[in-house]
């Protein structure tokens, strides 16, 4: 890992390739979006891309590095003031059972790191990581994974891409499932129960039967690596007579947690698994103390101990992390001084949800939001990442017009078994605001790598 390395620019390799090429894959890609996107979660009613975002092989394989890196930091970080995820969790002051299936007792150990995914901005030029993901209930996968196949074939076989080195990210979940197996260690054909709270908000989930059929490829996927998944929602498991969890008609080896731990929605099936994990019936991908990990102070505590980091990895947190403090009344006056250059976010939130971004606020609707997040607590003040923008194609869902508009996106790549696999692209659309998230109308795609 070089921490000097030289980025490209965020559209340079989609420019690299020849002009018959990009204009043939953008006429491929806007004629035929109703199939690309089929099923794909969206609130998006006005555009749809034209095409997925192209990076290098290189680039992104440093962008792993960069990932894995920092993921072992913030553990380390965690571990220099904590030793168990009880520890971690007073700490962070989260309150007794709103993480729910945590383990008081257990240690803070390098397994947590099973599954991760920051979200990166590119501002500067430069990758920058304004939150890190840990845990296995990492959104995205499936609708990044589906609609960068579905791209790859349809360029394929339209052959757009003969004499071109130009390829889809490997495919996230099969690495997913590769992790699963090994860090749980389970057999050649282990029963393993996919639960979802479908209590929770996101697009298709208020029809559970309609949103597992569309999940069923990833079943049929699973058995190439050895798993019998049970896709269900989490509220129909149950325990038997043996404290063995049951799913779909009979007992589970493990499970794959789809859920998050803090907004999981309570019910009988999740007592069931609770009990089972008790019972020590239950290898779980992966544990809720991952979720910890997580959680947005871990940066503060990057900066706050980067005198005791070697050199390269101070020089690593310096050019990719933001600067991040918590959110404490001692903050307050610089935070009102230098609002433009200054975003305030829940420690522990997700979605764009409760975030203040200074730029977009008048002063004293940002000093009014600031002193309610001072009230709730657990808040950050991080340094405004103004995401470079990048010119990419649309269509116009209501007409089919072809539009290519200079759009903030920003990149998310996932690692299981720290392993580097695909990546989720949240891109903006024509006319779009700063914060991308799913909620705000933001598209969902894989991406292309060149050599």
């Amino acid at each position: 890992m070089d921490p000097n390395y030289a980025w490209p620019s965020a559209g340079q390799a989609w420019a690299d390739l020849p002009e018959a090429a990009r204009t043939a894959m953008v006429a491929s890609g806007a004629a035929a979006w109703e199939q690309v996107f089929h099923g794909r979660a969206t609130y998006n009613k006005q555009w749809r891309l034209a095409r997925p975002p192209v990076l290098t092989a290189d680039a992104f394989r440093e962008l792993n590095e960069v990932c894995d890196r920092l993921a072992q930091l913030i553990l380390e970080a965690c571990r220099r003031r904590a030793g168990t995820a009880g520890e971690l969790r007073r700490l962070l002051g989260v309150p007794v059972g709103e993480t729910r299936l945590l383990n008081e007792d257990e240690p803070l150990h390098e397994g947590l790191l099973a599954a991760y995914r920051p979200d990166v901005l590119v501002s500067g030029g430069v990758p920058r990581f304004v939150e890190y993901n840990i845990d296995s209930s990492l959104g995205g996968g499936f609708d990044a994974d589906t609609v960068i196949y579905r791209y790859a074939e349809l360029f394929r076989k339209q052959r757009l891409l003969d004499g071109l080195a130009v390829r889809p990210a490997p495919s996230l979940l099969d690495q997913r499932f590769v992790a699963i197996r090994e860090t749980l260690g389970l057999a050649e054909g282990a029963r393993v129960a996919l639960l979802m709270d479908f209590d929770a908000e996101y697009p298709g989930l208020d029809d559970p039967e309609t949103f597992i059929r569309i999940l069923d490829p990833l079943a049929v996927r699973a058995r190439d690596f050895g798993i019998d998944l049970v896709i269900a929602p989490v509220a129909t498991a149950r325990l038997d007579d043996a404290r063995r969890l049951v799913v779909g008609g009979g007992p589970v080896d493990a499970l794959f947690r789809l859920f998050v731990p803090n907004r999981v929605t309570p019910s009988a099936g999740l007592d069931a698994v609770a009990g089972a994990l008790d019972a020590g019936t239950l290898p779980m991908f992966v544990s809720a103390a991952a979720w910890l990990l997580g959680n947005k102070i871990n940066f503060a505590w990057l900066w706050e101990d980067l005198n005791q980091l070697p050199e390269v990895d101070r020089a690593l947190v310096r050019r990719y992390v933001p600067h991040t403090v918590a959110l404490t009344a001692d903050q307050l006056d610089r935070a009102l001084a230098e609002q433009r250059d200054l975003v305030a976010k829940p420690a522990d939130g997700s979605a764009g949800y409760g975030v203040l971004i200074g730029r977009e606020l008048t002063p004293a609707v940002w000093e009014e939001g600031l002193h309610a997040a001072l009230a709730r607590g657990g808040n950050i003040l991080q340094r405004y990442m103004e995401a470079d923008r990048v010119a990419m194609d649309f269509v116009q869902i209501e007409t089919g017009e072809t539009v290519t508009a200079e759009v903030p996106y920003s990149l998310a790549p996932y690692l299981f078994g720290r392993t580097g696999s695909g990546a989720l692209a949240r891109v903006g659309y024509p006319g779009c605001d700063e914060v991308l998230n799913l909620a705000r109308g933001v598209l969902l795609t894989g991406i292309l790598l060149t050599d």
